[in-house]
């Protein structure tokens, strides 16, 4: 489903674009989490048809990992109008911990097994990885992140390169939805998720426009 522009009558509507970055190649399938590999920017029709569907002037955020600023780079020099990316902490991927730079199959395969692993398995929103955190906690830190941008850039349009995480966190915060359920969503590379703030009354709270739309080029 293409998504469509917020009616004018919206008035207060706070626009969020989340986009995750382009893909990182990993024949070998690691945990990547706060790990900084480069993306592969090389899909330039994929590039165009998403920048021809972002707002112009809008304001840019990234994460401090490279592959979101190497994405908001590409969809500039595609065609998109926007000014310097402004880095966010907060809205950065899920920290794996001690397990990132490894295989899930690797993990598994471990003699002898680690529990840590068992018990993230049995319930992978709410446990956290060895000296990494959870998925539910990325959603609470994406909670306040979201909010706090959103009565910072008012009435904006947001276009928020980001990661897979960020994107599921803010669809549990925008839907009501515990941790666990956010985990079932797909986010691809270069898709587009449209969240909408409604800061006015009879309609305040959040709308969801689209969800990993992928734009051919």
């Amino acid at each position: 489903m293409t998504p469509t522009p917020t009616p004018a009558a919206d008035l207060g509507a706070t626009r969020w674009w989340l986009v995750r970055h382009a893909p990182v190649p990993d024949t070998n399938g690691r945990i990547t989490g706060r790990l900084d590999p480069d993306a592969h920017t090389g899909d330039v029709a994929d590039l165009e048809a998403l920048a021809r569907l972002l707002p112009p002037r809008a304001v840019l955020l990234t994460t401090p990992l490279r592959r979101t600023g190497q994405t908001a780079r590409a969809l500039v020099a595609a065609g998109l109008r926007l000014p310097r990316a402004i880095e966010e902490p907060d809205l950065q991927e899920q920290h794996f911990g001690a397990w990132e730079g490894l295989t899930w199959g690797g993990l598994a395969s471990e003699d002898p097994p680690d529990p840590a692993l068992a018990a993230f398995w049995a319930d992978p929103a709410h446990r956290a990885p060895p000296e990494g955190e959870s998925f539910a906690a990325v959603t609470a830190r994406v909670r306040a992140a979201l909010e706090r941008l959103s009565r910072d850039h008012a009435g904006r349009d947001i276009v928020a390169v980001v990661h897979a995480g960020t994107v599921r966190a803010a669809l549990a915060v925008a839907l009501d939805l515990d941790p666990a359920q956010a985990l079932r969503f797909a986010v691809d590379p270069l898709s587009l998720t449209r969240l909408d703030w409604l800061d006015g009354a009879p309609t305040a709270g959040w709308r969801v426009g689209c969800v990993n739309t992928v734009m051919a080029g």
